[in-house]
């Protein structure tokens, strides 16, 4: 691995700037899901355990370069004390003299919570002169928000730049999970790719038919592909002036030995609705007055047996509309079998992107997979084979 972690470098009476991803969820001022902050504590506790004193920065929505008072992170230091079991001090600003007078009135093992880092403009330009600011407070900076590693901004890569550098636990986790899956992974490798639209998923589409063995494909992105190659799909969601994109890529897979898999059954119906009458067709009999809404159990069973000869699985987006039964039955099934090879010791799975993480947890599997990525838009961009600015400033 071509970066530090926190076991790398000397961190004892030394102030560490920590860039975290704590951008939850909140109605009024309560936070409707702790999970970006509970993943922090161990990072937090590891700094705080060898003798480093923990000062967060972290953005919180989209304030635009202004000071917003409902944007401020202020609002999340109860939620922060109550999962760090810690005092936390709030410092009113990201740099200057409020962020060392909070830094300074810090004892060892309370944490500092600085403003918002995007309340300052030079933030999301990288403006170097607010990464040498934000560098002047501390003496080591620990990355532990591959979430926001896709964004080149002065608390991700500016300030990596300008201090001693490693990954904190989260980032650590993510990158070796990833490398699992795609860098140096044991094959065979199967991709699991779902969604409404090829148009959103092309690079990772091009990406992936050259680095995987079996394609997986989902979602109304495989009715775009069925129309690709002459099927008719009803009244379906499906991109018809994609058609062109799609045989490429079925081309790019053949020359490179990747194999697609398309439904060869689908479940349709004439209302998008839960609890729909629906009946279960071969994927080139779509009614014209109907349309794909999931794969069928045929489908189901032809993936299982793939899943069941693969080494390493990587998966992004559901097989169907998983949100309204009986539409989520494919994408159901699909996880559980992998998180029943995962858990028999015989499958490395990784998943990452919103509605797959909704997915998973919808069908009671995500506990299982060997990692799931709660990064959305840095989780696709590395798929994509795009590299990462934050991670890239990681680099020693």
């Amino acid at each position: 691995m071509g970066w530090n972690t926190l076991d790398d470098v000397a961190l004892a009476g030394k102030t560490v700037l920590t860039r975290v991803d704590i951008n939850v969820p909140m109605e009024g001022d309560q936070v409707t899901d702790t999970t970006r902050i509970d993943k922090i504590v161990p990072t937090v506790e590891d700094i705080i355990a060898r003798g480093g004193k923990v000062v967060l920065l972290a953005h919180f929505d989209r304030p635009k370069g202004k000071v917003v008072p409902e944007m401020s992170l202020g609002r999340l230091k109860g939620a922060l004390e109550a999962a760090l079991k810690r005092k936390v001090v709030f410092g009113a600003d990201c740099v200057g003299a409020s962020a060392k007078a909070a830094i300074a009135a810090a004892a060892q093992g309370d944490v500092v919570l600085l403003e918002n880092t995007r309340f300052h403009a030079g933030e999301e330009k990288n403006d170097p002169a607010l990464a040498a600011e934000l560098a002047a407070l501390g003496d080591v900076f620990v990355n532990d928000a591959f979430s926001a590693a896709h964004r080149a901004h002065a608390s991700t890569e500016g300030v990596a730049k300008l201090l001693p550098r490693a990954a904190g636990r989260l980032m650590e986790a993510e990158l070796k999970a990833l490398e699992a899956a795609l860098g140096a992974p044991v094959r065979p490798v199967v991709a699991v790719v779902g969604g409404a639209k090829v148009s959103t998923k092309l690079d990772l589409l091009g990406n992936l038919v050259s680095k995987v063995d079996h394609l997986v494909i989902g979602g109304g992105m495989a009715n775009t592909f069925l129309v690709a190659q002459g099927i008719e799909v009803g009244k379906s969601l499906a991109e018809r002036d994609m058609a062109g994109t799609a045989r490429e890529i079925l081309g790019k897979a053949t020359a490179a030995g990747c194999t697609i898999h398309l439904p060869v059954d689908v479940v349709v119906a004439r209302e998008f609705k839960a609890g729909a009458a629906n009946e279960t067709v071969a994927a080139d009999a779509c009614p014209a007055d109907a349309m794909i809404l999931d794969a069928g159990p045929k489908t189901v069973a032809a993936l299982e047996k793939v899943f069941a000869g693969a080494k390493t699985l990587i998966w992004n987006g559901p097989l169907g509309a998983f949100e309204i039964a009986p539409f989520d039955a494919a994408t159901t099934a699909a996880a559980r079998s992998v998180a029943a090879l995962t858990r028999a010791g015989k499958l490395v799975s990784v998943a990452g992107g919103g509605d797959t993480v909704s997915a998973l947890n919808h069908a009671g599997a995500a506990g299982d997979f060997t990692f799931i990525s709660t990064a959305g838009g840095a989780f696709l961009e590395w798929m994509e084979g795009k590299e990462l600015p934050g991670v890239a400033a990681l680099q020693v």
